[in-house]
């Protein structure tokens, strides 16, 4: 079995190299080389040809393939379906802001939650990613645009929580100095609720953005549409946010996916609102995707206007988000199904 150097801290790296006899500082050239995106070793020409032969027989470098690209027409923000090198494929999307570009990554190989209006999820889950390949998806979307990402958003596919070790290693990796170096702060993460890692998560004080998928006013709402809150209910996940804020001193944006006629009414707003009461909280309203088989319909505009009025009442702000890359089906899971259903 080969090493995953990728995904190595550079004290790692130094290790490995001490035991194959090399020096010390080679291991920074290393590291820069494979945080600047290159595909073999070869490239690394600064490394002795000895060397880079001895990194091919131990390691690997993990590469993200892109197997499908769709630009939207509106917007020009950018689709990937990338594989890897073992078969599994994830997505992964470009946007272009005024403030620069943004990537939306995966950290699984589909996803176990199962939440009813999501498409990952119809489609199983086949693996994590680790650390390197959801670096590999920033340096493939590099390399294509001849472009410098400047914020990651941990949204894709799959639960980052649920694939904690990994996406530690990977923010450390990816704000590292010598690496991509971009800033923590720059640097969401989405989860839907699972609490004891959002505890390890806070007395970590990473100062990221954490979103929380949250999208019900209370428990019944949301174990209907989100299995996760059978095992973790709206008051443990809420008080574990408490304690985020607590530790960070960070706002918790709440995701809110508004579906016609299930979670959208005034009434709802005004639960939520109480229930958001003592938390450093932002609502980010999202018109809920259409995903084949499940249903829903998104909220009308002036309902999800409605909807914030009613959360201004309790304190709470409350914004919708610009929908981005519609022509295409942005939102994650979509493109990997089709290709599944195609094979």
């Amino acid at each position: 079995m080969r090493t995953d150097i990728k995904s190595m801290y550079l004290n790692e790296l130094e290790d490995m190299l001490k035991k194959l006899g090399e020096q010390k500082y080679r291991a920074l050239q290393i590291f820069k080389w494979l945080h600047e995106g290159v595909n073999s070793f070869d490239e690394m020409t600064n490394i002795s040809q000895k060397l880079r032969q001895t990194l091919g027989e131990n390691c690997y470098i993990s590469n993200a393939a892109i197997e499908k690209k769709l630009i939207s027409s509106y917007d020009d923000t950018r689709k990937y379906l990338f594989s890897f090198v073992d078969g599994e494929c994830v997505e992964s999307v470009l946007m272009k802001y005024h403030h620069g570009y943004t990537s939306c990554i995966s950290t699984q190989v589909g996803c176990k939650m199962g939440c009813t209006f999501c498409a990952t999820g119809k489609s199983g889950f086949s693996r994590n990613l680790t650390a390197s390949e959801m670096i590999a998806q920033l340096q493939s979307e590099q390399r294509d645009n001849n472009i410098r990402i400047s914020n990651v958003v941990l949204m894709g596919m799959g639960e980052p929580l649920d694939n904690f070790d990994n996406v530690i290693r990977f923010l450390r990796l990816v704000t590292d100095e010598n690496g991509m170096n971009i800033g923590m702060r720059h640097i969401s993460l989405s989860t839907c609720g699972i609490v004891p890692r959002i505890y390890e998560l806070a007395d970590m004080k990473l100062q990221l953005t954490l979103s929380v998928s949250l999208h019900a006013p209370n428990d019944e709402i949301r174990s209907r549409t989100m299995p996760i809150n059978r095992r973790y209910d709206m008051e443990s996940l809420l008080e574990a946010c408490r304690y985020y804020c607590r530790q960070t001193g960070r706002r918790i944006s709440f995701e809110y996916a508004m579906i016609d006629g299930i979670n959208d009414s005034d009434s709802s707003a005004a639960e939520l609102g109480k229930r958001l009461n003592g938390i450093i909280a932002h609502v980010n309203l999202i018109p809920v995707n259409s995903v084949k088989g499940t249903g829903y319909r998104k909220s009308k505009r002036d309902r999800m206007e409605s909807f914030i009025r009613v959360l201004a009442k309790s304190g709470i702000t409350a914004t919708i988000r610009r929908t981005l890359g519609s022509d295409i089906n942005a939102s994650c899971g979509q493109l990997r199904r089709q290709a599944a259903e195609q094979a």
